[in-house]
């Protein structure tokens, strides 16, 4: 699984995608694509808010999470 990322937000959290937790997850969720399951965000999109604004344009983050509730 090969995700696009803006260069600023990649540099900034190059070390955190190489920690154990983070190559898990990318593991499950490549297991979960290859077997048809649906997945939400479509894993093309799951970095869309970071890739839609620099960090150097970041003033505030708030976290959450995306009610999918269905397709």
């Amino acid at each position: 699984m090969n995700i696009e990322l803006e260069p600023s937000w990649k540099h900034l959290l190059r070390e955190e995608f190489e920690q154990p937790y983070f190559q898990d997850i990318k593991s499950f969720l490549v297991q979960e694509i290859e077997a048809k399951k649906p997945i939400y965000p479509h894993p093309k999109n799951i970095f869309a808010a970071l890739n839609a604004c620099p960090f150097s344009q970041v003033k505030v983050v708030i976290l959450g999470q995306d009610p999918y509730h269905g397709p």
